[in-house]
C-alpha cells in the first residue's frame, strides 16, 4: 500500500507528528518514539523545517525508520533537504506568489525525488494567519486568517490543478490554531484530504480542527516541549473517530 492510502485516504481521522531537525537531537527523537510508537492514533511522522541542514535531515529520518513502523514522510523546506524517506510532501504554496515556491524548486527537485525512488505526494500548502519563519524564508505573505472564503477559493484551485491534498498550516510556532471557520469552509470547498497544522497543543484545539475538516492535524512544538502532549492529542483524535462510527 502507499504512503498516500496508507496515512490520508483512511475514513478514520489521525494526526501526525512534526520533528524539526534542527531543533530534536538523537536522543530526544528516540525518547519520543518510545511514547508514540504505542499510539495508533500517530499515523506518520514528518521531518523537516525552514532552515535545517540536509545532513541532520537525512540522519534522524533514518534513525526514525530503524525504530519505528510507522511511515516517515519528509516535508522539506526546500531542495537542499531532499533525502530518501518513504515518502515526500512534494509542497507547492499556493498561499504565496513566489515562483520559487511555486514551481521554481520543484523543477530542480522532481528530478532527484525520481532517482531516489521515492513516493512522491503532491501537496497544495496553504499559510494561514500571522506570518511566521516560513513566510520569511518563502518571501511570501499568508492569507488572513478572516477570510475563509479566500482560503476556500486557493484550496479549490489548489485540488483542480491536482494537488492530493491540501495542507493548511500556521506556520512554525504559531501562537493561535487555524479557526475552525477556515477550516470547515475549506473542507466543504475541496474533495481531496485536508492536513491542518500550527498551534495545536490541547485537546480542545486538536478536537476543533478535527471537528471542522480535518483529515489529519499536525502536532510539532507542543510535542517536542511535553511529550505528554501526544496522549491528549489522541484522546482527542479517538473521541472524534468514535463520533463518525455513531453516524
Amino acid at each position: 500500500m502507499s504512503v498516500y492510502k496508507e496515512v490520508f485516504l483512511k475514513s478514520k481521522r489521525s494526526f501526525a507528528v512534526l520533528i524539526d531537525p534542527d531543533k530534536t537531537g538523537s536522543k530526544q527523537a528516540l525518547s519520543l518514539l518510545k511514547g508514540a510508537n504505542q499510539i495508533e492514533e500517530i499515523s506518520c511522522f514528518l521531518v523537516g523545517g525552514s532552515l535545517v541542514a540536509h545532513n541532520s535531515t537525512s540522519e534522524l529520518i533514518n534513525l526514525l525508520s530503524a525504530n519505528t513502523d510507522k511511515p516517515v514522510i519528509l516535508f522539506p523546506g526546500n531542495i537542499n533537504q531532499i533525502c530518501y524517506a518513504d515518502a515526500i510532501l512534494f509542497l507547492s504554496l499556493i498561499s504565496g506568489r513566489n515562483p520559487e515556491y511555486l514551481i521554481g524548486q520543484h523543477v530542480v527537485g522532481a528530478p532527484i525525488i525520481k532517482k531516489l525512488g521515492m513516493e512522491s505526494i503532491s501537496t497544495g500548502y496553504m499559510l494561514i494567519g500571522e506570518p511566521s519563519s516560513t513566510s520569511y524564508v518563502s518571501n511570501t505573505t499568508p492569507l488572513p486568517a478572516n477570510k475563509p472564503d479566500l482560503a476556500a477559493a486557493t484550496a479549490l484551485a489548489g485540488e483542480m490543478l491536482g494537488h492530493s491534498v491540501i495542507y493548511l498550516d500556521g506556520g512554525s510556532g504559531s501562537k493561535q490554531p487555524i479557526p475552525g471557520n477556515i477550516i470547515a469552509e475549506v473542507s466543504n470547498a475541496i474533495n481531496v484530504p485536508l492536513i491542518v497544522g500550527g498551534g495545536i497543543k490541547t485537546y480542545e484545539d486538536a478536537k476543533r480542527a478535527l471537528d471542522s475538516g480535518a483529515q489529519v492535524i499536525v502536532i510539532g512544538n507542543a510535542a517536542e516541549k511535553d511529550a505528554q502532549t501526544l496522549y491528549e492529542i489522541a484522546s482527542a483524535v479517538a473521541d472524534v473517530n468514535r463520533q463518525l462510527e455513531v453516524h
